[in-house]
């Protein structure tokens, strides 16, 4: 048996969002639900919600489509040609479609298709409610087990690395991006992929959103601080407090960590280089090149915030591998 991912594997795109905006453009009053999926979205983002609670708040817009079955028949009329081409040579009966992606949304395609198996994330049609996990990462070879009592496939396909626990139960397995195959133990990210999965992330909006927190408690507490001390003194302990403030937050916030002594010290350590670089751009920026006080302020920021991000997930933060 050989299995695969659905969207963006076998499928140009990611189908849940192309039915999504199938449907608000068939009824836009579906908008409607939008306040409740931007609020669930936050919490999702701040790690207050599982990706499966997320999801399910995600699709309450379903409360809102009465003609389910027609708007799913028309749905995929106009979409089943964003199959891959290579996939449909390749295809065969026996053929497991395995996906994140809503099962009652899956099955239509998989009848065209002509696929008799599919393993999906299981979502009530009609009221957006899950009834089990999001079948995402581990949780696949999982579903495959309980299900199909299959412990490995022959082949697997996959556009994520993700689905890492489905290419070691294959036999062969391969990373598909728009219809080109590469053997997975052969596959390497470039490096504007592996920006694009630290600085894309919900990790660094939460440092972003909490960068802003701490910069603001450096200037109160600075402020309060200076009324009773020299105003150098009353600089650094601001910074400091609002530091260790910032330690707080991201362990509890961004990386999800429990507190510990030296992964503080770490912290501590991974803003060096961000005051020397923040130092460096403003004497550059500003004693160098002539440019505003404003201008290179800005600058140092911008260039100190990817690089502390990086001190602290690789090094403050960083998680024990095995």
């Amino acid at each position: 048996m050989n299995a695969y991912d659905f969207d963006h594997c076998i499928y140009a795109g990611d189908c849940t969002i192309d039915f999504y905006r199938f449907c608000l453009r068939r009824k836009p009053a579906l908008l409607r639900f939008l306040p409740r999926q931007i609020w669930g979205f936050v919490l999702f983002a701040f790690g207050f919600l599982s990706k499966t609670a997320f999801k399910e708040r995600f699709f309450c817009f379903l409360q809102g489509v009465d003609d389910r079955a027609e708007a799913l028949e028309s749905f995929w009329s106009m979409h089943k040609t964003k199959i891959y081409g290579w996939y449909r040579e390749r295809r065969s009966e026996n053929d497991l479609m395995i996906s994140a992606s809503p099962e009652f949304l899956l099955q239509p395609i998989c009848d065209i298709l002509g696929v008799k198996n599919l393993i999906a994330s299981r979502v009530d049609p009609a009221t957006g409610h899950f009834t089990g996990e999001n079948c995402y990462g581990a949780e696949k070879p999982r579903r495959l087990a309980k299900e199909l009592g299959i412990q490995s496939v022959e082949s697997f396909y996959s556009d994520s690395l993700s689905d890492l626990p489905m290419a070691q139960i294959a036999n062969k397995s391969f990373i598909v991006r728009k219809g080109a195959l590469t053997p997975w133990g052969e596959f390497h990210p470039s490096g504007l992929e592996k920006a694009k999965r630290y600085f894309f992330s919900f990790e660094f909006f939460r440092f972003l959103v909490i960068g802003g927190v701490n910069t603001l408690n450096g200037v109160v507490f600075s402020y309060l601080f200076s009324r009773i001390m020299h105003a150098q003194v009353a600089f650094w302990c601001g910074y400091l407090l609002s530091l260790g403030i910032s330690y707080l937050l991201n362990s509890a916030i961004t990386f999800h960590e429990r507190l510990s002594f030296l992964k503080m010290l770490r912290f501590f350590v991974s803003y060096i280089p961000n005051f020397l670089i923040q130092n460096i751009v403003v004497f550059l920026v500003h004693g160098v090149l002539g440019g505003t006080e404003l201008m290179a302020y800005i600058l140092a920021a911008v260039v100190g915030i990817p690089v502390t991000f990086l001190l602290l997930k690789l090094f403050a933060f960083r998680k024990k591998k095995g």
